[in-house]
């Protein structure tokens, strides 16, 4: 059975369903607290390890270069001999360069849970962070004319700490990246709001034998009622219902 993950390539999973940790888990994966869940994953445009690979794909054309002198003119062989030796280290400085940045390229991880977002980076060393999605508070999108035209651009995340800013630079289809991430903050906060409203509305009222005890009774969990209506743990409509509910008793 194949198992498709947005950004991810698809990973076929044996007919019961788990496959084996250690063949089919990444190390976003492993990361992962129980239940929680990939939602989306992306990485940085590929015109960001274009633009760190400028140096060694100049080492590539200088190496190139050398390579063509040495075949349209003739040197001794001593400087013949020193002359391979130069453009030969050129050349495999350069290409081993561009390797290590594509696959650190291709080792990123910005990903959204069901929890948080989180980004892995590094080849050998793994660098990992994230910013849980109920601390978020913002998020602030950047694109240029040109990074419209290639989707990308940057996004920062401004968390519960106004100083405390996460930052993902020239990130691929940042938009639907930003989408995906609001959507899942919605999504954490209507399960939050489904959790608390149902304890809420059924509050018990004591039915005590004073009048006075019961009206007191009445107005406290009333009180308490517009406390989770302003924070936004029910619906004003729900705490009219309840309101009216417990008005009738009375």
């Amino acid at each position: 059975m194949l198992v498709p993950i947005h950004g991810l390539d698809e990973i076929e999973m044996p007919a019961g369903g788990r496959a084996p940790k250690e063949m089919s888990m990444s190390y976003a994966e492993s990361l992962l607290a129980k239940d929680e869940r990939i939602l989306y994953t992306g990485r940085q445009h590929w015109l960001a390890p274009l633009s760190d690979s400028l140096r060694p794909i100049l080492l590539v054309l200088v190496g190139m270069l050398l390579f063509i002198f040495q075949v349209h003119f003739t040197l001794h062989d001593i400087m013949s001999t020193v002359w391979t030796a130069v453009w030969a280290i050129f050349l495999v400085l350069g290409l081993v360069w561009i390797g290590i940045i594509y696959a650190s390229w291709r080792a990123q991880g910005y990903i959204v849970t069901t929890r948080r977002v989180l980004k892995v980076e590094g080849l050998f060393d793994k660098k990992s962070g994230d910013s849980s999605l109920d601390k978020i508070n913002d998020a602030v999108l950047k694109q240029g004319i040109w990074a419209r035209i290639f989707h990308y651009g940057d996004l920062d995340i401004l968390t519960a700490n106004e100083d405390s800013i996460d930052r993902y630079q020239m990130l691929a289809h940042v938009v639907d990246f930003k989408k995906a991430m609001l959507n899942a903050k919605n999504d954490l906060e209507d399960g939050h709001r489904g959790s608390v409203a149902p304890a809420a509305v059924s509050t018990p009222v004591s039915t005590g034998t004073a009048k006075g005890s019961g009206a007191d009774d009445v107005t406290g969990t009333l009180s308490k009622l517009a406390d989770l209506r302003d924070k936004g743990a029910i619906t004003p409509a729900e705490y009219e219902t309840k309101k009216a509910e417990l008005l009738g008793r009375l």
